[in-house]
């Protein structure tokens, strides 16, 4: 079975932590990765080339592999560069995410030199969109996967309504494996982007984001009205 039927109707787990965080550790995230697997996860979704190595020892699923990195000067945040992509496909992963928007990279590499060289790497390009028109461009350039994950986060898609249901539509139309990510926090939202489309989906903060779990909670006892 290859990799996209592996990941038809399932659920793909983001396992990541912010800098600093006491998750921030591969071992921990390594675990958290195992767990999810185990509870039925067909992939995860994994940051960082320390992270994705050891996952990497820890799973046997797909990975989508990525790596967050500023660049003084851009915008791109995620896979920015062909460099980074190549880093990713050393460490094994099957998906390599990068930025679909069309911003400029810090590398100037244009959106199909960056798919050339994941299928160079003999994997998978995932493109990480705000828009369709995102999508549309990155289906041309070869693309295997088109995602949602950067609807609300660039300027012209900032406020957007997640999960992003209208963008996930329009990329369907474009006849690619199409993923639905962001926003996604209830089992509910989930069968609802599939119902809309989605070939597969990505939570990550609902599922493995401790603080923000801890966070709804503490806020939810904040708000209780006086006894």
């Amino acid at each position: 079975m290859n990799v996209l039927e592996r990941l038809r109707g399932g659920l793909i787990v983001s396992v990541q932590a912010a800098p600093g965080s006491a998750l921030d550790d591969p071992y921990v995230l390594a675990a958290m990765a195992r767990a999810a697997v185990d509870a039925g996860a067909v992939a995860v979704r994994i940051q960082g080339i320390a992270n994705l190595e050891a996952v990497r020892r820890r799973v046997d699923v797909p990975i989508v592999g990525l790596i967050k990195a500023d660049h003084p000067g851009f915008e791109p945040y995620i896979t920015a560069t062909i460099e980074q992509a190549r880093a990713i496909l050393a460490t094994g992963a099957e998906v390599v995410a990068f930025d679909a928007t069309g911003r400029a990279r810090p590398d100037g590499s244009a959106t199909l030199e960056m798919v050339e060289a994941v299928h160079g790497g003999g994997a998978l390009a995932m493109a990480d969109c705000a828009r369709a028109a995102d999508g549309t461009h990155a289906a041309r350039a070869g693309a295997d996967i088109l995602a949602t994950t950067l609807r609300g986060y660039t300027k012209e898609t900032a406020g957007a309504q997640l999960p992003a249901l209208d963008a996930l539509k329009a990329l369907r139309r474009l006849g690619k494996f199409v993923i639905c990510e962001g926003g996604i926090h209830r089992p509910e939202q989930g069968s609802a982007a599939l119902a809309a489309g989605a070939d597969a989906i990505v939570v990550g903060t609902a599922i493995t984001n401790v603080s923000w779990l801890v966070r709804e909670f503490s806020n939810a006892l904040d708000k209780r009205s006086p006894s």
